[in-house]
């Protein structure tokens, strides 16, 4: 039986980056995940914001051109509103290439990482794993749970589970550079897209074309919507789609960061812990901020001997600084039929509507700091003459 600090079940880059984290500061971590490579099952589209590139380090040469143009487009697509920002704002990141890089970041920190090793539950206080070489047991002072949307460690420690998800598929492809800016396509139709967006990312080397939505609201599936809208996706003109794609998919947790994410045995991260806007659906950049802040308080609860760390490890108190982006997507999901979204698409036309789309798509926020910023000195010093 292997016996660590810290068991990750779940190698995306939630949990790779907790694992690199806890294992610089000393603690024995092994992280597990079921695929054989992390090159396979990618089910993210990896559009990386502004806030994200200037905080981490992720590495330069895996991220494509910057883009600073948005269209968006209602149900017919005509007359689409084009916004254009002055700074770079997303860059979309090879994620194999990613994946792999931070996973030898992880090991160089320390950490050990079992591929093709599925999770399959807990029973007492062992956590019991089938890979490779069979089935084995790790002990483990705590399990942090990285493994998606539909987290089977959420369910064995009695953790809240993600109840709102849409259902979304991709494909990916290399394009011929192009002469114009690259650009991230929005279309707002409810029959391609119920509840979400149909998009197509062109960045001048790679076309992301895909679709998300409310899983029951597809008429004939994510697939079948997806294969409608690659006959008349915007933003591929003389671009010919390959017959062989990558294709992408998998499900989007999209009501907030859950409540009741930690307890004595552990905790959870990324989509697991339900770290996904609302809104937009963006899931990398809270899921590192909030990796972050996992490493801190499992490392100080280590280094106490102690869980009572992790109770500052709470998503009700988190979950309230997104009450406007849970308004908003409420907001979202009622429109069911392209005559509303059409109606909505005007207010888009309007200069009130341009600023708030401009808001939503380019403003600085991220995923909250978990933790009050420390008193300045001066304040400090005045709070302690008390």
């Amino acid at each position: 039986m292997k016996t660590v600090d810290v068991l990750v079940v779940g190698a995306g880059l939630a949990g790779l980056h907790a694992a690199t984290l806890l294992a610089e500061r000393g603690h024995e971590v092994l992280v597990v995940d079921r695929r054989p490579t992390l090159a396979g099952a990618i089910c993210t589209t990896g559009i990386f914001v502004r806030r994200t590139l200037d905080d981490f380090a992720l590495p330069a040469e895996h991220l494509g051109p910057p883009i600073r143009r948005v269209v968006l487009y209602p149900p017919k697509m005509r007359r689409p509103v084009s916004l254009v920002s002055s700074r770079d704002e997303y860059r979309v990141g090879d994620m194999a290439a990613i994946y792999e890089a931070a996973a030898r970041t992880a090991a160089v920190a320390g950490a050990r990482i079992s591929l093709g090793t599925r999770y399959e539950g807990r029973q007492a206080d062992t956590f019991l794993m089938t890979g490779p070489d069979g089935p084995t047991s790790v002990r483990a002072r705590f399990v942090v749970g990285a493994d998606g949307a539909r987290s089977r460690v959420a369910r064995d420690l009695g953790f809240d589970r993600n109840r709102h998800l849409l259902a979304g598929a991709e494909q990916v492809f290399d394009v011929p550079p192009q002469e114009g800016p690259p650009a991230f396509h929005c279309v707002l139709d409810p029959t391609l897209a119920p509840g979400y967006l149909a998009w197509v990312v062109n960045d001048g080397q790679h076309a992301h074309v895909g679709v998300a939505g409310y899983a029951d609201r597809f008429p004939d599936g994510v697939h079948r919507a997806l294969e409608r809208f690659t006959t008349r996706a915007p933003g591929l003109a003389g671009v010919d789609r390959p017959d062989q794609v990558e294709r992408r998919g998998g499900p989007i947790p999209v009501g907030g960061l859950l409540r009741r994410i930690s307890s004595a045995d552990g905790l959870l991260v990324g989509d697991a812990a339900g770290a996904v806007s609302p809104l937009t659906a963006g899931g990398l950049d809270p899921c590192l901020r909030l990796s972050e802040h996992a490493a801190t308080v499992l490392d100080e609860a280590l280094r106490a001997g102690s869980p009572d760390p992790l109770t500052q490890y709470d998503g009700a108190a988190l979950r309230t600084r997104f009450r406007g982006r849970l308004t908003l997507r409420r907001a979202l999901a009622q429109v069911r039929t392209p005559a509303l979204a059409t109606t909505a698409f005007t207010l888009l036309r309007t200069p009130v509507g341009r600023a708030a789309a401009r808001q939503v798509l380019f403003a600085d926020r991220s995923f909250p700091d978990p933790r009050p910023p420390a008193p300045a000195a001066g304040a400090a010093a005045r709070e302690g003459s008390r």
